[in-house]
């Protein structure tokens, strides 16, 4: 029987980034997908910015804009009667726009999934702790007090391989065999609205180099239709939105009839194109009751279906592992007691609510919803679609993995969009700019590896205390101090943003969510740190 740690089920991004995350934390995986190979299919494109910094913090974020689109060919949201008529309305998202370096230092990305994966697949396989195993599904499963046991097979020769894990990650999609073994209930709305996507070849670069952009959505007396940038010259999605309310059913979109309505929405009658694929899907809003199942964790489609509009989905279920793997380390090596695991759900679960609510809502505001009679009309989107600056970088986690200073969150008028930085416990460690060795860097680049406590200009004591607790905890704790000759302040903005005086301190965990603070200097800073980190690390 062979053991692992980590069994992952599903090699998609979100198995995939789980792989690289437990691989960087000296955590061995084995990861297995029934499919042969990475996705033949765009599938999802948008990497929103707080993605892209977990990926900058795993070294992959280069190669991952190499395999996408320049921001510059993509900075635009365009809505059109056709392609090549009348423009209704085009938009500069806020995450494309300038004003979004201000709160982090990378920017999006547009990367269609069937050039993520291979990406992500190659950087995962290169770590040394992750094994995977493509062609092979997991077919039989079992929990123990301990154990997982499972079976998998290899879809080709049809061996089969007992498997006996510590623990299980479900990455394996929204139709999860893994959540439907387990029963699990899943809240929300189902099948709110279907539709098809038609993967293409055809150059519309006379309707779209002038005015370059991710998205083209048509509004159209015969079809609500998408045109989705995915090289930028002649490789595109389409994609037909609420079929039934304009009269289509998935079984009539031959490559005859998807070449039709391409050029219907293009405008252009003797358009040439060629169909490469053609994939049916249905949208849903449901979220799992619980995301804790013993030793087996659902993340991304398994534990929540939204509807694309915003491109959460990959997004969330890369930040769900991203959440969960650091505390699987934790608990492996014996730093951590067992019930930090739970607090997984107690984080993840209500942000994944809360996203999948507001990709519901993008989608009403745009017409998208099964219910909704065709209408001529034009229905555009409501303001917070891709501005969603509040709900990227605003989560804030109420989990026994935080502890509390007693301090208010900030008050915003609108939490989809607004976004005010703040080291407030619970919250993403604000991004500021630092000089540190002759350096322009931010604070993000000194967290995801591991604990980190950031110290003001007078607290010295704390970076001493962190080194010596850390010895005493067998639990390795980065120490920056914000002060001349170390980590430099050189705009002045670290400790307004981060809340204390130049004695305070902040303790950021392994996934830049900051765990706790002390406003100032404690009367005791070891017995405070030390209180701290039993608390995070579920110790008391």
């Amino acid at each position: 029987m062979k053991e692992v740690p980590v069994l992952i089920v599903g090699g998609g991004p979100v198995g995939l980034t789980a792989s690289i995350l437990l691989s960087r934390k000296g955590i061995r995986s084995l990861l297995v997908e029934r499919h042969a190979g990475t996705t033949l299919h765009p599938k999802a494109r948008g990497i929103n910015a707080r993605t892209m910094e977990i990926y900058r913090q795993c070294g992959v974020e280069a190669s991952i804009r190499e395999a996408g689109l320049p921001p510059e060919q993509a900075g635009l949201v365009v809505w059109t009667r056709t392609l090549a008529g009348e423009e209704i309305e085009r938009r500069v998202p806020w995450r494309s726009g300038p004003q979004s370096i201000s709160v982090s230092p990378v920017r999006n990305c547009l990367c269609a999934q069937d050039a993520l994966e291979p990406v992500l697949r190659s950087f995962a396989e290169r770590q040394g702790c992750g094994e995977l195993l493509f062609s092979t599904e997991m077919i039989a499963f079992e929990q123990e007090d301990t154990w997982v046991k499972a079976t998998i097979a290899n879809r080709v020769s049809g061996a089969q391989t007992r498997v006996r894990a510590r623990y299980v990650i479900a990455s394996d999609g929204a139709q999860s065999q893994i959540r439907r073994q387990l029963g699990v209930r899943m809240r929300g709305r189902e099948k709110v609205y279907d539709s098809i996507n038609v993967l293409i070849k055809a150059d519309l670069r006379p309707w779209t180099a002038h005015r370059p952009a991710a998205l083209y959505f048509v509004e159209h007396p015969q079809m609500k239709a998408t045109f989705l940038t995915i090289n930028g010259t002649d490789r595109w999605g389409f994609l037909i939105n609420n079929l039934s309310a304009y009269g289509y059913r998935a079984a009539e979109f031959t490559p005859d009839r998807s070449m039709e309505l391409v050029r219907i929405a293009a405008g252009v009658p003797n358009l040439q194109v060629e169909v490469l694929g053609i994939v049916p899907w249905t949208a849903s809003a449901i979220v799992a009751e619980q995301y804790c199942h013993g030793r087996i964790f659902l993340a991304g489609d398994a534990a929540h279906e939204m509807p694309p509009t915003g491109g959460f989905g990959l997004n969330t279920g890369v930040q769900d592992v991203h959440n969960l793997a650091w505390k699987l380390a934790a608990v492996l090596k014996g730093v951590a007691g067992p019930s930090l695991l739970g607090t997984y759900h107690d984080e993840r679960a209500p942000a994944g609510q809360v996203i999948t609510d507001q990709s519901l809502n993008n989608s009403i505001s745009m017409g998208r919803l099964a219910e909704h009679e065709h209408n001529a009309g034009t229905i555009v989107a409501r303001p917070e679609y891709l501005n969603e600056q509040g709900m990227i970088f605003g989560t804030c986690y109420s989990s026994p993995a935080v502890v509390s200073d007693g301090t208010a969150m900030a008050v915003v008028a609108n939490p989809v969009t607004d976004y005010v930085p703040s080291a407030r416990p619970g919250g993403r460690a604000p991004h500021v700019w630092l000089k540190h060795d002759g350096a322009r860097i931010s604070t993000l680049d000194f967290l995801g590896n591991g604990f980190v406590l950031l110290a003001g200009a007078r607290g010295q004591a704390w970076n001493e205390t962190a080194r010596r607790v850390a010895a005493e905890m067998n639990l390795p704790i980065t120490t920056i101090g914000i002060r001349d000759g170390e980590a430099e302040d050189v705009d002045g903005q670290w400790a307004g943003i981060y809340g204390i005086d130049e004695a305070g301190a902040v303790l950021v965990r392994p996934d830049g969510y900051v765990g706790w603070r002390s406003l100032s200097m404690a009367t005791d800073p070891p017995l405070a740190l030390r209180a701290a980190l039993a608390r995070i690390l579920s110790l008391t």
